[in-house]
Parts: C-alpha cells; sequence; structure tokens
C-alpha cells in the first residue's frame, strides 16, 4: 500500500457494465480522456456479471488508477418486514458487497428502504436487526456498505440515521445524493454556504476517515412536495456542480462525485464543470493560506493554519492551542512535525475514544526521531489550561503526581507539537487505574530471531485465547514485534492480570520452544521471540492502536484481522496508507472497547489459584 496522492474532488459517472470484457481497456481509456477517473457499476436491476467478471473489470480500473464502485439492486432495502423476502434482500447486498470486494471497490451503495407509515424508531430497529444479521457475512470484506440518503418523503435516510448506524456498524459509509437532499429542502441547495452547512453536518458526525472522501451522487432533478420525481438534463433544474465544489474545498473534504444523469451530454457538462471550479480554487489554494502538513499525504483532516507571531493556531481549532516549527523534518524519508500533528489530528475521531481517561506517558523526540529523545511522566507546567490532568500514585516519584489526557483532537495535536511522536497509554482509566481493562501479550523479537516466529507465537496465542473463551485482537507494534490484546471487564487487579498472561505465556513457550521464551536474561532470548508480560504491571505502557512509531516511514501501530496475521509486517501500514485501510475496514480496534469479559472461566480452565 502506497501514499495516497494529494486529490479533492474525483469525478465519475455511474451506468451499467461493458458487455464485452475484451473493451474494458478501451471503454476506460475513453471515460479517462473525458476526464472521469471513477465508475459507479448499476447492477441497480440484478447481477449481470459474475466475480470473475468482477475482477477481471477492477485489475482493468487499477491498472489505470481508477476508483470503482457498485450500486446495489433497487430491490436490495433493509426495511423489508416479511421473512422470506428480507433474507432475498440480505442476500442480494452480501452479494453486491462480495462483487464489490472482487473490484476492489471500496463502496457498495445501496437504498435503506421504507417508513410505510411505520414510526422511525420503529424502522430503525429493524434496520438494527438486518445489519446484525449481516454483519457477519460482509464486516471483514474491506467493502463499505454505502446508505444513501433519502429523495422522498417516507424514505428512510436521513444524514443523522446514517451517522446512528455508521457509529454502531463499522462497515456502514453515508452516501451523499445530493439531488434527493436538494428535493428534500425544496430547492434549497442552491450556492456554497447551504452545501458547507451539509459538509459541517457530515464533518460533526463521522470520523474524518469516513469522509475521505466522501462518496457522492449527483445529477439535476425535477421535485415536489413529497420530494424528488425525476432526474432532468444538467441545467434544466436549479442544482449546480460549481457551489458544492467550493463548499467542499472550503470545508477540507475531499469527495467522490459521481454523475447520474442520463445523458452523456449531462455526463461531461456537470463534468466540465467540476474540472472548471477546481482548476480555479487550486490557483487560489497555491497563493492561499497555509496548511500544517508537507502535502505529501493527502491527509483526511489536512488542518488548515492561521499564522502568530512566531507559531501557528490550527483555523478551525474548537480549543485555542499554539503550533511551532511545522516544517521541520521530523522522518528522515521527509515527513515534517506538520504531517506528525495533521495525522493526529486527522486519526482523533478514531483515536480518542482508546484514549479517553487514560493517563499518557509522553515520550518526546523535540527535533525528530534522529535526535535525542526523553520519556516525561508528570504534567510538564506549560500544558493548556484546557488539558485534562489525572492524579496518579506514584512511589518511584515519591507520591502522587499528575499525568496528562488526550480529550480532544487538540490534545493530540499539542503533544505532536510536543515532539511526542508516540502515544503511551495506560492499561487502566481514570477513576479507577487499579483495574485495568485488558491485557495485552507483548511478542518482542530478540536479536537472531525472525519475523515469522512472532507470527508464529501471534497466531499461537490467539488460538489459545480462543479456547479459553476469551475474544482477542492482534496490531502491529509498528516496530518490532506485535501486541495481541484482551479486552476486560475493569474488574481484576494488575497482579492478577499478569499472572493469567504469565500463567498463558508459559503455555505458548511450552508448545513451541524452538522459537518463544519468557526467560528474563537476555543472552538466553538470543533467537527467539519474548513474551514480556511484565508490561500487564501498573504504570507500564506500550504503544497505543494507531500510535506512530519513531522509525523512517512513520509506520503506525495498527489493528489487523486474525486472518491477516503473517500477511501484514511492521512498516507496511504508516502515516501515508492507513487512510484506506481505516475507509476498507472501520476500527478493528472497536471490540476492545466493547467486549465484556473477564477472566474467571479462563482461570479456572488453566487452574490458576483465586
Amino acid at each position: 500500500m502506497g501514499d495516497r496522492p494529494p486529490s479533492s474532488i474525483l469525478f465519475g459517472i455511474s451506468g451499467p457494465p461493458p458487455a464485452d470484457p475484451a473493451e474494458d481497456g478501451a471503454f476506460l481509456d475513453d471515460l479517462a480522456s473525458r476526464g472521469i477517473r471513477s465508475y459507479e457499476l448499476s447492477f441497480v436491476k440484478g447481477f449481470p456479471w459474475k466475480e470473475a467478471r468482477c475482477a477481471q473489470f477492477g485489475t482493468r480500473a487499477a491498472e489505470r488508477g481508477f476508483r470503482l464502485s457498485a450500486h446495489a439492486p433497487y430491490f436490495a432495502v433493509l426495511t423489508t418486514e416479511e421473512p422470506d423476502k428480507s433474507r432475498m434482500c440480505l442476500s442480494a447486498l452480501e452479494h453486491t458487497m462480495k462483487l464489490g470486494q472482487e473490484l476492489e471497490a471500496p463502496v457498495v451503495v445501496a437504498h435503506s428502504g421504507h417508513l410505510k407509515g411505520r414510526p422511525p424508531g420503529q424502522v430503525m430497529d429493524l434496520i438494527r436487526s438486518r445489519l446484525d444479521a449481516l454483519a457477519p457475512k460482509v464486516a471483514d470484506l474491506g467493502v463499505g456498505l454505502g446508505l444513501e440518503t433519502a429523495g422522498r418523503q417516507g424514505a428512510f435516510g436521513t444524514l443523522g440515521d446514517i451517522a446512528l448506524l455508521a457509529a454502531e456498524f463499522p462497515f456502514v459509509r453515508p452516501v451523499v445524493d445530493w439531488a434527493h437532499l436538494h428535493a428534500l429542502s425544496g430547492g434549497g441547495l442552491v450556492d456554497t454556504e447551504r452545501f458547507k452547512t451539509v459538509l459541517s453536518f457530515l464533518r460533526d458526525s463521522f470520523p474524518a476517515w469516513m469522509l475521505s472522501p466522501l462518496h457522492t451522487q449527483f445529477t439535476d432533478n425535477r421535485f415536489g412536495p413529497a420530494g424528488e420525481i425525476s432526474h432532468v438534463p444538467y441545467g434544466e433544474g436549479t442544482l449546480r456542480a460549481g457551489p458544492l465544489v467550493e463548499a467542499a474545498y472550503e470545508s477540507g473534504v475531499s469527495m467522490v462525485l459521481i454523475s447520474e444523469a442520463r445523458e452523456w451530454e449531462s455526463h461531461l457538462a456537470i463534468g466540465a464543470e467540476v474540472a472548471a471550479t477546481v482548476a480555479r480554487l487550486e490557483r487560489i489554494r497555491e497563493g492561499g493560506g497555509p496548511r500544517a502538513a508537507s502535502g505529501r499525504v493527502s491527509f483526511p483532516d489536512p488542518v488548515p493554519v492561521v499564522p502568530t507571531e512566531d507559531r501557528h493556531r490550527p483555523r478551525e481549532a474548537s480549543l485555542p492551542v499554539r503550533l511551532s516549527n511545522l516544517a521541520k523534518p521530523f522522518f528522515p524519508d521527509g515527513y515534517t512535525k506538520g504531517d506528525l500533528i495533521s495525522y493526529y489530528a486527522s486519526v482523533a475521531g478514531t483515536l480518542l475514544p482508546h484514549l479517553r481517561d487514560r493517563p499518557l506517558s509522553m515520550s518526546r523526540y523535540p527535533d525528530g526521531i534522529e535526535g535525542p529523545s526523553f520519556y516525561e511522566k508528570r504534567a510538564p507546567g506549560h500544558q493548556p489550561e484546557w488539558m485534562r490532568r489525572l492524579p496518579v500514585d506514584s512511589h518511584s516519584m515519591g507520591g502522587e503526581i499528575e499525568f496528562l489526557c488526550a480529550d480532544h483532537p487538540e490534545s493530540l495535536m499539542w503533544f505532536a507539537n510536543m515532539g511526542c511522536v508516540e502515544t503511551h497509554p495506560f492499561h487502566s482509566r481514570h477513576p479507577d487505574l487499579d483495574h485495568p481493562d485488558w491485557a495485552v501479550f507483548d511478542f518482542d523479537p530478540a536479536p537472531g530471531s525472525s519475523w515469522s516466529q512472532v507470527v508464529a507465537g501471534v497466531r499461537l496465542c490467539g488460538m489459545a485465547l480462543e479456547r479459553l473463551g476469551l475474544a482477542s485482537y492482534p496490531k502491529l507494534s509498528g516496530s518490532r514485534g506485535m501486541h495481541v490484546y484482551v479486552p476486560l471487564r475493569p474488574v481484576h487487579s494488575y497482579g492478577r492480570v499478569r499472572r493469567f498472561v504469565g500463567a498463558v505465556a508459559r503455555l505458548l513457550e511450552a508448545a513451541n520452544p524452538d522459537d518463544l521464551t519468557m526467560a528474563w536474561e537476555k543472552p538466553r532470548r538470543a533467537g527467539k521471540v519474548f513474551i514480556d508480560h511484565n508490561r500487564n504491571a501498573f504504570g507500564q505502557t506500550v504503544s497505543s492502536v494507531y500510535s506512530v512509531r519513531p522509525l523512517p516511514r512513520a509506520p503506525v501501530s495498527a489493528p489487523l484481522m486474525w486472518e491477516e496475521v503473517g500477511r501484514y509486517r511492521n512498516g507496511d501500514i504508516h502515516i501515508g496508507n492507513l487512510w484506506d485501510r481505516l475507509s476498507r475496514y472501520g476500527d478493528l480496534f472497536l471490540g476492545v472497547l466493547a467486549a465484556d469479559q473477564t477472566l474467571d472461566s479462563a482461570e479456572e480452565a488453566l487452574e490458576i489459584p483465586p
């Protein structure tokens, strides 16, 4: 996975799949010559293609840099109550998403359905039950289920409804049909400010990576009091692409804009207006205000800044924070301090729930990762007044000291500005700091060991925990090894958690003594992977999920699905490409936040005494 080039608006069209596979290349080349770089396959009446055909077309599109999507059949909705019909609808959605996987399409678009006189809350509960049934079959496909905004009164699908569902089901994505919103607003989307209002709601309601890019559909339309009636040739109605593009630029939202027009002339007219507006805005941007990032990565939240004396302030920050030396090189391959700040601002919506209420140890690199570094636990005193401080008993430091906590995106920006490349949280949350809410297995390769030995140990750990009835979640450390987290209800002491991890680790060592060791003496670890159960002591930390690590290319401690263990190595996922992964899979560590399990049964099975 490579860095994504900076982009803002990607224009595409919707249409039927080409009939002749031999013409795929010429078809896509013709689209590209007209400025069209995205194509939405309309499977709205059925499935003319099988998996192999989708894979073939997907390969041709990927070779040409096209972004593909697909529209599920119109009948495949989530609001059907009749059981047999509902199963058919879910089967069609599942099949479309599997075709999308073969196409390498990041999103499949679907209509939610209609209220049919039922209370909205009742319909919402029905949709939740349908998504619960669908989730085990599609959640790991790497394809988002894009729920399209409703276009008529009586249809389900406000942006607020979709936001609620996306928060509960990580594979759900918002798809904005601008013609639908225009119709339901009575023709209200007529200028840049109106579009910006919608985009502002989206930015407040969805994590930044889910809007990077935001998948949208566009065409001119005719409407009445109940909503949309029909599409019309571009120019005959009142919906225009130019103000939308301006709003996206001013709001910092990247966007895929799919023309659903019925005529080629309308496709081309919409595309021409998009291209002309983008060109004009790019010229303005070149001479406009600065951004924190260097421009090497298209971050979901690029952090526009305003110069203030010798520093900068984020233009859209909710809390006052000052940033300095944004262009300072922080990584040897060109990433800057501003890139680090922009990374943490962009990942904040996903990372902050994992850091909430946890004291943070600061690992600081004031001059970048090739300069001197040091750890700092105590709040330094010059942090912003609004930053939350958490009291922690510290015997080594002579009593209670105050740690800092990250509650806001601005908190993460401040830490990054202080040179904190990494985030190191406690295993427990304030005020109950004595009871961790996860156990962590740290697989640390000693000199002379190989990555395959790490993979073998992690896989063995996953199998052992599964047999013990415990859900667990692997992640790349981002540096040398891997971590396996076991989320817990915060009812166990640190000592009890550490004892459990040690007991399991000794079993792993006994089962695979060639690869794994718990030897405390470093010479005895040579050629093996050390399982450090003492990481589970009070005050000990490991790099957080989504933490950057102080290494070239700015690798990220990224979560994996169990079937991906061995497929990725540390360094494969970094600040330049994490966004594609989040867009496809969402937060794979959400289960660490939601699990409700204890060690009781596992300890009994292992015959660990109380």
